[in-house]
């Protein structure tokens, strides 16, 4: 769990949890998502709270990585991939659509896009995940 190539890959996908979420999220959905905040007065906030969604993205980098270095076996980037786009759908379609149901903060368009964009950031960090692996474990 703590091995070198886990950690690497927890720092190299916490850096695209921050850095390409600003991208996918901050600069290419929020102009289409602003548009499907389903409360009223629900919006993206302007500034968010730079520690905690560092710490966000490290929980998340080294689970994403602690998984695949129990599940891929070979390591290569399909198969890194292949994870990302499975643990987008759980978290962006099967969290977002409960999210939905139960908060609304997006209505079922805006939610079904950032299921998609989900799908998509995780994919990356399945790649990236992989691709330390591949260059770190023996």
């Amino acid at each position: 769990m703590f091995s070198k190539s886990n950690l690497i890959s927890t720092l190299v996908t916490t850096l695209w949890g921050f850095f390409g979420g600003y991208l996918l999220w901050g600069l290419i959905g929020d102009p289409f998502l602003v548009q499907h905040y389903g409360v009223a007065g629900a919006t993206m906030m302007e500034v968010p709270d730079f520690t905690h969604l560092i710490i966000g993205c490290l929980v998340a980098g080294f689970a994403f990585s602690t998984i695949y270095s129990m599940t891929a076996g070979e390591h290569v980037i399909s198969k890194g991939i292949q994870l990302g786009i499975w643990i987008g759908i759980l978290l962006g379609f099967g969290n977002g659509i409960i999210d939905f149901s139960t908060m609304g903060v997006l209505d079922i368009t805006g939610t079904l896009v950032n299921g998609l964009i989900y799908v998509v950031h995780f994919a990356i960090i399945g790649a990236l995940a992989s691709l330390v692996y591949s260059k770190t474990s023996s």
